[in-house]
This record gives C-alpha cells, sequence and structure tokens, in this order.
C-alpha cells in the first residue's frame, strides 16, 4: 500500500506511504490516492489531511517510473490531474500537513489543498524548471493565485528551496508548527475543524471556486443561493439556537 488511510473523529488522514523514497510519486500512489479521495466524500469523513511519512512530504514524480521510457505526459498526468480535481471538489477541508520536502508534483498536491500547515523543518521547491520541464498538476493555476503571477513566475523559473519560514512569509503557508510534535499539533487543529460547521466550510470552497472566473454580480447571485442551502441546514439552526442559549454550537455537517 502506498496510501496509508486513517479516520478518527472525523478526520480522514491519508498518508503517502514510500518513506525510502521520500514518498516520489508513482501511477500505483496516485491511483490508490484518487480512490482514496472518491471514499472521503463519506458523510462521516467531516475534514481530509494529507501528509507524507518519514521525514518527507513527498519530492514529486518518481523518475525511475518514466526514465528510458518513451512517455507520453499527457497520459500520464491524466493521474495526477484526476487527485487534483478530487481534491478540490471535495465539499470538506482539505489541510496539507507538509512534514518535510514538498518538490516538484509533491510541491503541486499541498497547492491543491485548502490549507497548508507546515513543520519547522518543511521546505518547498517547484523543481521542474531544473529537469527542463514546465510545472503540471495544477501549480500554474494555484500558484499565481495564491502570491500573484510575477513571484509565481519568479519561483517555478529558478526553482529555490523555499522553507518553511519563507513560505509563511509569502503566503504559500496558512500555520507553521514546531517539527517536535507535529502530528499531535495536525490531529488537534484538524480535530476542531472537524467540529465546525463542515457544510458551510464545503458551500464557502463552491464560492471560491466560482470567484476565480465570475463577477461581482454573478457573485451576489451566488452567495444567495449558497446561503439558502446554509440557512436551511441544521447546522445553522443549532448555531442560532446556541447563540440564543449562550453555550458552545454541537455541529453535525448537516
Amino acid at each position: 500500500m502506498t496510501i496509508i488511510s486513517q479516520q478518527q473523529e472525523g478526520v480522514l488522514t491519508l498518508t503517502l506511504n514510500r518513506p525510502e523514497a521520500l514518498n516520489a510519486v508513482t501511477t500505483e500512489m496516485l491511483v490508490e490516492l484518487g480512490n482514496a479521495l472518491e471514499q472521503a466524500q463519506d458523510p462521516a469523513v467531516r475534514v481530509v489531511v494529507l501528509t507524507g511519512s518519514g521525514r518527507a512530504f513527498s519530492v514529486g514524480q518518481d523518475l525511475k517510473e518514466v526514465q528510458g521510457r518513451n512517455v507520453s505526459f499527457q497520459a500520464h498526468l491524466s493521474h495526477y490531474n484526476r487527485v487534483i480535481k478530487l481534491l478540490q471538489q471535495l465539499e470538506k477541508p482539505v489541510l496539507a500537513a507538509v512534514n518535510g520536502a514538498a518538490a516538484g508534483a509533491g510541491f503541486s498536491l499541498t497547492l491543491a489543498c485548502d490549507l497548508r500547515l507546515a513543520s519547522e523543518k518543511a521546505f518547498f521547491t517547484p523543481a521542474f524548471s531544473r529537469i527542463g520541464l514546465v510545472p503540471d498538476s495544477g501549480m500554474s493555476y494555484f500558484l499565481p493565485r495564491i502570491i500573484g503571477w510575477t513571484k509565481a513566475y519568479d519561483l517555478m523559473t529558478f526553482s529555490p528551496r523555499i522553507s518553511g519560514e519563507e513560505a509563511f512569509e509569502m503566503g504559500l503557508v496558512d500555520r507553521i508548527f514546531p517539527a517536535e510534535g507535529f502530528e499531535k499539533d495536525i490531529r488537534l487543529f484538524a480535530t476542531e475543524l472537524a467540529q465546525g460547521p463542515t457544510l458551510s466550510f464545503g458551500l464557502t470552497k463552491q464560492l471560491l471556486r466560482r470567484s476565480a472566473s465570475s463577477s461581482l454580480e454573478d457573485m451576489l447571485d451566488y452567495e444567495a443561493e449558497m446561503q439558502e442551502i446554509a440557512g436551511r441546514s441544521q447546522d445553522h439552526a443549532e448555531g442560532l439556537q446556541a447563540f440564543l442559549e449562550k453555550r458552545a454550537p454541537r455541529f453535525s455537517g448537516q
């Protein structure tokens, strides 16, 4: 198994599990990860965490798999693209817990997640330009939207090593945690998020996706549409009742 799947308290943790190869990505891993993400649509899963085993998140494509072969990059990337689309389409928070190196397509995987939570020992690098390739697996879509066009071009052209602290300062990373106790901190963070109004979180993802290519007028209409759904939810009723009773809400994600 190249993917370890563990579910606890509404949190599904998917661990890239090729530590001996720094979790370099293979076709087998992509197929298993895609299947696991499809199963993550289960309502019992309220938050998904994607992380790596050992000392790396993922160093990207395992070049041994393609070396010396007449590879159709378009065909090969269809496996990556399936995973990227599934990460984006999940109507629940998806967290990248970056425990170490995230390079190339490994970096791209983190960008497709909703939040990036990094160990102080984590680092990032686009890497594609170092072997004469262009960014793939969604990097050219996500990176300029996160840090801006010119900075994204700079990083993708020169492929520097970006420390966790540098990534945080430029907005690539949302939280940094000490390396010691990283797994525990991530578990607590994800569990707290899973106790929130996860239906609302999923609808918010839909709003943000739509906003990337919509006018203000379209977004005002779409906000009203999504608010109609949220306003009729059990979570809204519970949140309102808890507010009136001056207690903490008990959200169900419905």
